[in-house]
């Protein structure tokens, strides 16, 4: 989701196949309950299920142990919190390269046996958004699934450094350090927006040996608009992007937009242009985008990434992508809409690569997992399923 969308409503931003239908039309389809402090022995290796290398199983045994005597006791308060305040609730830190404190979570609900054989899950956010934006999914995903999720550096709970560069190369790493460290296994990685280009980036490092599959929705053209010089609309914009740019970089000007840009309203008013289904914009959502961006170190992350390089080309990236790829795309997404640059590329790939899977989703938005969740899970979990 992107809380930059305020700056970016002066005017239109971001950017043969089989015909199967969905809802009956045609689409594209590819060739604070008070919180347990629980022991984490070896925290930096969280994945509690299978944890034989780290040498750490019995310990965890007495971790589960312990949360499933307090669990009793703390079910009746969770049971009046939202699915996002559990989420936060649960979430745990990661120290990136020694000096950054990465948030991040883990749940599954089905059992170890079926686990082993399935790939885990990472759920990564567009901009302006953080873990708890997933909450629509991750129960569903959590019954077959070992699901993992991260806020990304600059955002969410995870650290905000004081002026910090911020570009996609940076969270690729972050994430391809992620799969690394914590995660261990291979992996499907789950993205939206800005966080799709990352996942798309940490896929296409040839070093990298944990990335199973990806699943892009809506996936962004670049950090920021000015990636998408081939789009008419940014073309006639671009004076105005440089010139926000500009206004950015000066402290008072930035720090007056980004306080209008978080405001409650306004928050609203830019979800609710973004979001097909309406209903799905609720307070929770507002608060969601809002309390991150009240945090130290949030104004600078937001200047920074505005205004900095767009980064890596998602055209440039696709073909060096031979895992399974599935592309998930609302077709009401007024910054990377379908008909624009990016869309248009990659509504041609099932044409071209054997890997890629596409679906468009009719009435859906920018952000399709919060939007309509049912309709990405219908087309996720078999997906998921055929993998392996």
């Amino acid at each position: 989701m992107e809380v930059t969308s305020v700056v970016h409503s002066v005017g239109f931003l971001h950017s043969p196949t089989h015909i199967q239908r969905l809802n009956g039309k045609p689409f594209f389809l590819s060739t604070r309950p008070r919180k347990v402090n629980l022991p984490l022995p070896c925290h930096q290796y969280p994945n509690y299920l299978s944890n034989a290398k780290s040498g750490c199983s019995d310990r965890t045994s007495v971790i589960f142990n312990s949360t499933s005597a307090t669990s009793t006791a703390t079910s009746a308060a969770e049971g009046s919190l939202s699915e996002a305040e559990k989420i936060k609730q649960r979430c745990l830190k990661w120290q990136w390269k020694g000096q950054y404190s990465i948030n991040y979570f883990v749940s599954s609900d089905s059992p170890q046996k079926l686990l082993d054989n399935q790939p885990p899950l990472l759920l990564v956010h567009g901009f302006g958004a953080s873990i708890p934006h997933w909450r629509r999914n991750i129960k569903t995903l959590a019954q077959n699934y070992t699901v993992y999720a991260i806020d990304l550096l600059g955002f969410g709970a995870s650290d905000k450094p004081p002026g910090f560069q911020y570009t996609m190369e940076t969270w690729a790493q972050l994430i391809l350090d992620f799969l690394n460290e914590v995660i261990q296994k291979p992996t499907v990685l789950i993205g939206n927006s800005v966080g799709s280009l990352a996942c798309l980036i940490a896929a296409s490092d040839s070093s990298q040996t944990l990335v199973r599959g990806i699943v892009l929705l809506n996936c962004a053209g670049g950090m920021n608009n000015k990636a998408i010089v081939d789009d008419w609309r940014i073309k006639l914009l671009l004076p105005l992007l440089w010139l926000i740019d500009f206004l950015l970089k000066q402290k008072g000007i930035a720090s007056a937009i980004f306080e209008r840009v978080k405001q409650r309203e306004n928050l609203r008013d830019v979800l609710s242009s973004v979001y097909g289904n309406k209903e799905s914009v609720d307070e929770e959502l507002v608060e969601i985008i809002r309390e991150p961006a009240n945090s130290p170190g949030a104004l600078d992350a937001f200047v920074s990434i505005v205004t900095g390089p767009p980064g890596p080309n998602p055209v440039l990236l696709m073909p060096k992508i031979s895992m399974p790829v599935l592309l998930l795309w609302g077709d009401e997404d007024p910054f990377t809409p379908i008909d624009g640059p990016v869309g248009k590329y990659f509504s041609s790939l099932p044409s071209q690569q054997e890997n890629v899977k596409l679906f468009l989703l009719e009435g859906v938005g920018h952000c399709p997992h919060d939007d309509r969740p049912d309709l990405v899970h219908e087309k996720l979990l078999p997906w998921l399923a055929s993998l392996f």
